[in-house]
């Protein structure tokens, strides 16, 4: 059963930023009408009435004993520590409805702990923000494939002053009004899957995955149509790294009824350092769940990089092409295209070929090497073919090879309806 009242679950270190969270939680509390449980995360105890969860009880009370040595422990292990026994604390909360949104205010280190414990304690759709001076700044190694905001801070939060305050009451105003939305939320829904933490599905209706580019954006858009007869719902994931990571964190939980992997760009970007890089585990977790999935090689014709001042010197030579002021794209050379081939082909190799396939588009894996695109390259595209066809052999695995584009509408219904197929879905009727 959920709280009477929205409730804000605010982390932070009570020992340097005391006078900051109690302007937050009073703001809170007195403003905006929502309860506010104080989590203090601090290296050194701190006493007061505010406090909802001291040092004390966070320490025992994970379940997880903590260091002897613990004050004593270098910044970097602390935060760590802090960490780990912070997560049970916050899970608890989640899962019996306790609280309905999460905030944090802190500099690097503060940051880094309220970003990882909200993302491993918190699904999806919980609302999540954090007030830090590292905002303006990468912020991915904090929201990584999670839908955590992050707010500015401009000043660093150490006193009160007429910049950081009105920051602190937007912040305050925010995640209590996120607080509302999540609470009316939860008075509808039906409890969040035990798997998952995310809401369960209607009955009948199948969630499925598809990948996108802006290159592939035609093919994604007539797959969505086509899916949109069949009693399930379509996510679309932009392939920016951070799409592919949450594609396959949510495959690993068992989201999905089944994926339409059409655009597997990001498996360049970690080959070649580009900056929309998935990681190493990108095309792995449908295999290890047996969700099925239908691939294709959407965009490995492309590696993607900031302005073309920061394309590394190494790649200077290469076709390069600007597609927009703040990202240039380097197309994939053969020797590029044979490992990505070898990759996915490894990435596949142990899936179930009952429910795996993988579809090669000859005329074109994108919309910029289809004939007379600048990133038509023949030699490139055989070599990343060959190399999927080969890694598959004796696999089992069906690899489709279709004499169209990507983009191509009639390319696009097979592979769908491929899909359809392993899921046992029919049209819908109409009333």
């Amino acid at each position: 059963m959920t709280s009477t009242l929205p409730t804000v679950a605010l982390i932070g270190t009570c020992d340097t930023k005391f006078d900051e969270l109690l302007y937050v939680h009073d703001k809170l509390v007195q403003e905006h009408g929502v309860q506010c449980k104080l989590i203090d995360v601090g290296r050194t105890p701190y006493s007061h009435p505010s406090i909802a969860f001291s040092h004390a009880e966070i320490f025992g009370n994970s379940g997880i004993p903590p260091p002897p040595d613990l004050l004593a422990l270098p910044r970097g292990e602390l935060i760590s520590t802090v960490i780990t026994h912070t997560i049970p604390l916050v899970q608890s909360l989640y899962a019996s409805r306790a609280i309905h949104a999460a905030i944090s205010l802190g500099g690097s280190g503060g940051s880094s702990l309220g970003a990882e414990v909200m993302r491993a304690a918190l699904p999806l759709g919980f609302p999540k923000l954090i007030v830090s001076t590292m905002a303006a700044g990468d912020v991915r190694p904090y929201v990584g494939e999670s839908d955590l905001a992050m707010m500015h801070s401009v000043v660093d939060i150490a006193g009160l002053n007429d910049i950081l305050m009105p920051v602190l009451d937007n912040a305050a105003g925010a995640i209590a009004g996120m607080a509302r939305a999540q609470h009316a939320r939860l008075l509808r829904e039906a409890p969040p899957s035990p798997s998952t933490g995310l809401p369960t599905s209607a009955p009948g209706n199948r969630r499925i995955a598809i990948t996108m580019f802006g290159v592939t954006t035609p093919a994604v858009t007539h797959a969505r149509a086509i899916l949109s007869a069949y009693p399930c719902t379509t996510y679309v994931f932009h392939c920016s790294g951070a799409g592919g990571r949450a594609l396959e964190r949510l495959a690993a939980s068992g989201f999905w009824a089944g994926i339409l992997d059409l655009t597997t760009t990001e498996l360049a970007d970690a080959l070649l350092g580009g900056v929309l890089s998935a990681g190493d585990t990108r095309l792995t977790a449908a295999a290890k769940a047996r969700i099925p999935q239908v691939v294709s090689l959407g965009a490995l014709d492309m590696c993607n990089f900031g302005p073309r001042s920061t394309v590394p010197g190494k790649y200077e030579q290469r076709n390069l092409f600007e597609h927009n002021p703040s990202m240039t794209l380097m197309r994939t050379s053969p020797s590029d295209c044979l490992t990505l081939g070898k990759q996915v082909a490894e990435r596949l190799k142990d899936a179930d070929p009952s429910i795996t396939e993988i579809w090669i588009p000859r005329r074109g894996v994108s919309a910029l090497s289809v004939q007379g695109a600048p990133f038509c390259d023949p030699d490139a595209d055989e070599a990343l073919f060959l190399a999927v066809k080969d890694g598959l052999k004796g696999t089992k695995i069906p690899v489709v090879e279709d004499d169209r584009d990507i983009n191509d509408p009639e390319f696009v219904e097979q592979m769908v309806q491929r899909l359809v197929g392993m899921l046992n879905m029919h049209i819908l009727e109409n009333d």
